[in-house]
Parts: structure tokens; C-alpha cells; sequence
């Protein structure tokens, strides 16, 4: 796969940034830290560290957390958290993921014998420190996130996971909509050649997915839900972990939709936090061992669950999302509680745009994005009455008198009518001011194939879940166009779309707001 410059700049920063860790590796090696080799499956050696209490003897039982690595990054991503942890009485094995790095093995993308590994670590760990069996927990950002959820899925021995800016539904992160999330692949991909080795199952994947190989989709779609939490849903409520899961609204790689829909389906104790941000950017501080409140609330949900401590934590309502546009948390008893007030604008008339010209209404860059909007509350923004109307749709709600805050997921309803078969289109809702200034509220792609061409079908979409409030004064607008340089688009040469609302088949946006 070719290497862009996006994955190699981001997977140096990635590296770069870890190396700034190296800080707290010292300090925490006055309280035990050791580097060691673990046998994973079938051989292959992880290499690891380990961060024990001070003081811990051999006879102690202590509760142990095992850290597999995210992609790309070395075994010392977790050294300031490790030591943290250490220092309020939890054993700590951190480990690099096979096929990246030191680690032996080639890269498996969270497959079998990755979920096997994390068993190796956990038994690696009961064996040699004095760590409790009983008393197990799992925790990772990203990559690891992703594998500590499956291994509680295989493991009835991890009894509460901290899942942070991860993914339970591979398919929908990276492929919703049936669109291809470009830049993410792309980032993903380079950052395992620059700092692993890919197997031939990946390299063949990844070729296949960014060529839009429409003859292996289904083989694609396989791969991508044997590596997926979702799948194992049954499993991981069986077994009764304490799952915590944490994202950023803002996640490019791994957007929320996903995760919320496999909260509100887990029947064991649970949390969900929201935060603005982009993919591992609400937990980046606290990997350099600065405080961090997703972290802070992972320690507390390890207490509690691993611990017995009585912090509060179970007595707080389980949702907590905090808004892009201000300050401090709100908490729902549920996830369906976000969406309890819904209201819709329609989408009258009959637009008609012409695909593969980029209007200039889009999403943004992976990670730099969303990054700058979590610190400094500038989304993307163009000007709506600019945008030309040859290239998109565009439908305004009225000027609302009062603050609106729009929480959870925007849904849109139309119908389309393509000359082509295949085709790709992408809705943003935008925040618009008095000035007609638009700041983007929310993103999503949808792409069809097989469609008669001239005949009208249904599109129904979500777009990426977002806690956002729109000033007084200001309206939404429902914007649509076929480019945008995060996904890759399917329209063929001279391709129109055409969008329309059927009296028997209005089309509308809803949008879910918190009353005040």
C-alpha cells in the first residue's frame, strides 16, 4: 500500500509524542518497573513491562490491569499510567502488540491469536508476579481498546475493561455508510508499515479495501466482524465484565455511533463518556502522566470494580458527555435518553447537483480537525450562500429564538434519484450565523451501488453522533455533495443527483436536542 504523507507524518507524531513518556519511565523505575519477554500464542515473544507496588511481596494478591499497546505505538505508550496504578496497589503489564515493534509476529488487526495474547499475558502475569486471578482488568487506547474488549469477550478472567477511543463495530467505524473512511485507512495503514509488519491477510485487505474492490466487499465485511467486540456481544455479557467505554465526538477513525449503539446492548455494569476531541486525543495528556479526566475515571472504574472501593462511580448516571461547545458534564441514565427530544426540518423541493466537484463543505482532516476544535472551538466552516448550488444541496431550518443543543445522533430521510448506478454523497449539518457562516455541526457519508439509474430510492443516514449548541439566532442547514477528502467516493463521470421529497415520503432532518 502506498505510504501517503498523512499516515507517515501522524505515525511520526505518534512516535514522538510516546517518546515524550520517557519522562515518567524514570521515575516509575523506583517503583518496580522491570522489561520482560512473554510467550504469546504460538510463540511468538511480546515484549512487555511490568510495574509492580512498591513493597509487594510474593505472597501479596494483588489486582492485576494489562495494557496492550495502540497501533503503532512502543511498549512505554502507558509507563505514566502504569505507575499511577502501581502506586495505588494494582500489578501492571503492559505489552507490544504482536508485529509492531520490538514484538514479535506480523500484524493480525485484533485477530485470534491477538485475543490469544492477551490470555498468554494474564497467565504470564498470575504466574510471576503476585497478581489475584480473581481480580482482573483490561484496559488500552485504540488498538487496545479494541483488544481488551475481545479478550473480555474469550477471557472470563478480565472482569472490568477501560476501553478508551476504540471501536466495537470495526465495519461501521471504517466503512459506515458503505463508504471507505479514506484518511483512516490510509493513516492506519501507513503507521503499520512504518512500525510493524503487516501479514499477508492485511496487506491483501488493505489493498482491496483502498482499490474499492467491490468482489471481495463481502470477504472484507468477514474479516472486519471477526474483529469487532459487537460480534462477541453475547459473550461479553455472559461474562459480566464492568466495561468502560470512552471517545471523542470527534473520532475519525472510530467514530461514536458505534460505541453508543453497543452500550445501550451490554447488560453488565457500564459507563459511556463523550468528549470533544479527535481519535486518542481526549486521553493524550494522561499517557504524558498530566491530569486527565478520562483517565482519572478509568482509575476510579478499576477501584470499583476490582477494588470494592465505594468511590461514587456506580452512583453517577452512566452517560457523561461533555459538549463541544462549553464547559463542565452532563450525565443520562442511558443513551436513549440523549435523543428523548427530537426535532426535524424538512427538506422541500426538488434539488439537483452534479457529482465528482467538490463544493467546498467538508469534514476536515483526520485527527488535526477535530484536535483544534477540542481546544479551541473552531470547526470546519464555510459560507452557506456561497456554496454553488450546481454542487450542492442545501435546505436552512428557520432561525431559532432560543439556544438549541443538539445531543447524540442528526438522522436524514430523502430520496434520491442518480443517473448512475453507483454513487457516493455526503451530508453535513452546519450551525449557520446571521452572516451565513456555517461551522460544522456533524458529517456522514453514504454510497449505493446497483441502483436503477432514473429511478428513485429511499436514503436513510446518521450522522456521526456530537454534543453541539447552536446560539440563538443562528439556524442549521442540511448540506449535500459527492466529494470530500476523508472518504473515497464512487460517482462515476458526469453522474447527477437528484433530491427530492414525495408528498407520501416527505423528506426531513431530525435532530435531537436537550431541553434546557
Amino acid at each position: 500500500m502506498r505510504r501517503t504523507p498523512l499516515a507517515l507524518a501522524v505515525s511520526a507524531a505518534l512516535v514522538a509524542g510516546t517518546a515524550l513518556g520517557l519522562a515518567p519511565a524514570a521515575q516509575a523505575a523506583e517503583s518496580g518497573i522491570r522489561f520482560v519477554d512473554i510467550t504469546g500464542e504460538g510463540g511468538t515473544v511480546l515484549k512487555a513491562n511490568v510495574v509492580t507496588p512498591a513493597g509487594a511481596g510474593p505472597s501479596a494478591r494483588l489486582p492485576l490491569i494489562v495494557l496492550p499497546t495502540s497501533w503503532a505505538v512502543p511498549q512505554i505508550e502507558y509507563l505514566a499510567q502504569a505507575k499511577k496504578l502501581a502506586d495505588s496497589g494494582y500489578i501492571v503489564v503492559s505489552y507490544n502488540s504482536r508485529g509492531f515493534w520490538q514484538s514479535g509476529g506480523e500484524i493480525e488487526t485484533a485477530g485470534p491469536k491477538d485475543v490469544a495474547d492477551a490470555s498468554k499475558v494474564i497467565d504470564w502475569a498470575l504466574a510471576n508476579t503476585p497478581a489475584d486471578a480473581d481480580h482482573v482488568g483490561m484496559a488500552g487506547v485504540s488498538y487496545g481498546a479494541g483488544i481488551s474488549l475481545l479478550a473480555a469477550a474469550h477471557d472470563p478472567r478480565v472482569k472490568a475493561v477501560a476501553a478508551l477511543s476504540g471501536w466495537a463495530d470495526l465495519i461501521e467505524s471504517i466503512y459506515s455508510g458503505r463508504t471507505q473512511h479514506l484518511q483512516a485507512a490510509a493513516l492506519l495503514g501507513g503507521a503499520g508499515y512504518l512500525t510493524g509488519r503487516p501479514g499477508p491477510e492485511l496487506k491483501e485487505i488493505l489493498g482491496d479495501f483502498l482499490s474499492s474492490n467491490l468482489d471481495k466487499e463481502d470477504e472484507m465485511i468477514a474479516w472486519g466482524r471477526m474483529r469487532s467486540p459487537a460480534t462477541y456481544l453475547d459473550r461479553i455479557n455472559a461474562n459480566g465484565a464492568a466495561i468502560m467505554l470512552g471517545n471523542a465526538w470527534g473520532d475519525t477513525i472510530f467514530p461514536p455511533n458505534q460505541y453508543a449503539s453497543f452500550y445501550e446492548k451490554l447488560t453488565g455494569p457500564k459507563r459511556l463518556e463523550f468528549r470533544p476531541g479527535d481519535h486518542a486525543t481526549a486521553e493524550a495528556t494522561g499517557l504524558l502522566g498530566l491530569p486527565n479526566d478520562t483517565w482519572t475515571n478509568a482509575h476510579r472504574w478499576f477501584d470499583r470494580h476490582l477494588k470494592g472501593v465505594d468511590n461514587g462511580i456506580d452512583r453517577e448516571q452512566p452517560v457523561q458527555l461533555k459538549s463541544r461547545s462549553t464547559d463542565g458534564y452532563e450525565g443520562y441514565p442511558d443513551w436513549k435518553s440523549v435523543h428523548a427530544d427530537q426535532r426535524k426540518f424538512d427538506l422541500d423541493g426538488t434539488q439537483r447537483i452534479w457529482a465528482n466537484v467538490d463544493s467546498g463543505a467538508n469534514g476536515g482532516v483526520t485527527l488535526l480537525t477535530n484536535l483544534l476544535d477540542q481546544f479551541l472551538r473552531t470547526p470546519p466552516t464555510v459560507s452557506v450562500p456561497l456554496l454553488p448550488r450546481a454542487f450542492a444541496g442545501v435546505w436552512q431550518s428557520e432561525r431559532y429564538t432560543s439556544p438549541q443543543r443538539v445531543r447524540g445522533t442528526a438522522k436524514v430521510h430523502t430520496t434520491v434519484t442518480s443517473t448512475k448506478e453507483s454513487g457516493t454523497l455526503v451530508a453535513y449539518l452546519y450551525d449557520v450565523g446571521p452572516l451565513g457562516i456555517g461551522k460544522l455541526v456533524s458529517n456522514a457519508p453514504y454510497t449505493f451501488h446497483g441502483e436503477t439509474p432514473g429511478q428513485p430510492f429511499a436514503v436513510d443516514l446518521e450522522l456521526f453522533s456530537t454534543a453541539y449548541d447552536v446560539p440563538a439566532g443562528h439556524r442549521l442547514a442540511l448540506v449535500v455533495d459527492t466529494v470530500d477528502a476523508l472518504y473515497i467516493e464512487h460517482n462515476p463521470t458526469g453522474a447527477q443527483l437528484t433530491f427530492s421529497s414525495p408528498s407520501a415520503d416527505p423528506s426531513y432532518v431530525s435532530v435531537p436536542m436537550r431541553e434546557k
